[in-house]
């Protein structure tokens, strides 16, 4: 699917190498850099997530926060998900340019592409050994950006969960039921903390009812409607129910949402 939107938007050639963005990533700097150069021309490298500028843009996310939640103050809970750091690299340094020293940050991987969790259990940015696993695979990079490792590592302020892509599924079908949204099992994994009481469990306590959480909904270019509606037929009894159908014509969502709401 991505190789079709990459050749819409007028590449003339799309190489594919590897297993995993790792190793493609090896394949351009080691292959495909160096060919350009010998030809005389200038290869610009654009990496997704390694690299300042990456994190400097997600960065404005949280000063659009700012300005969004105004005398509200900060958000007590920020929900992103981590494929390779990009991302939840921004969203951290912009907390700690404001001075959120109270907003915790819930970084989402799926199990089988949990890279940050695996390297901070080990106390290291470390491989994910076995590879990507995981069906979610915009998330799919084997070792994180050594700067995600460092503020995640260092930081009291994150906690890194990790779901199943059952439940990642679980939280793209009831999105679209309940916005009409569609993402893909990356951003999903973030979303399944809004049902069956997993931010609660995520936390280990209860959530009060006046924090702020805040849900960084991300990555729907890679997912249809036909594979949304597949995952609701796999894992749509993930929580009880049959098949996603709570039998009275109400979203699923409603079947366990906290306090009847």
């Amino acid at each position: 699917m991505m190789i079709a939107k990459i050749r819409a938007a007028g590449a003339s050639e799309v190489v594919q190498e590897g297993e995993s963005w790792r190793e493609a990533d090896a394949h351009l700097q080691s292959v495909v850099l160096p060919k350009a150069e010998s030809r005389g021309e200038e290869g610009v490298y654009v990496p997704p997530f390694d690299h300042p500028d990456v994190w400097a843009g997600n960065q404005t996310i949280i000063h659009e926060l700012e300005q969004q939640l105004g005398y509200e103050g900060p958000p007590d809970i920020l929900v992103c998900s981590v494929g390779g750091g990009g991302l939840f690299c921004g969203l951290a340094q912009g907390i700690e340019e404001l001075g959120w020293t109270k907003t915790q940050i819930l970084a989402m991987e799926t199990d089988g592409c949990n890279a940050l969790n695996h390297s901070l259990h080990q106390g290291a940015n470390s491989l994910l050994p076995g590879g990507i696993t995981s069906r979610a695979t915009s998330l799919g990079a084997v070792k994180v950006a050594d700067r995600a490792y460092e503020l995640a590592a260092k930081s009291g302020q994150v906690k890194s969960v990790v779901l199943s892509d059952a439940e990642a599924a679980m939280g793209c079908w009831r999105f679209a039921d309940d916005e009409r949204g569609l993402v893909e099992m990356a951003c999903g994994v973030n979303l399944a903390l809004c049902y069956g009481g997993r931010l609660e469990k995520a936390l280990g306590r209860a959530v009060r009812p006046e924090e702020r959480v805040v849900v960084v909904v991300c990555g729907g270019s890679v997912v249809t409607t036909e594979m949304v509606e597949g995952w609701r037929r796999e894992f749509g009894d993930l929580d009880g129910g049959e098949k996603g159908s709570n039998g009275n014509g109400d979203v699923p969502s409603a079947t366990t949402a906290p306090n009847g709401a």
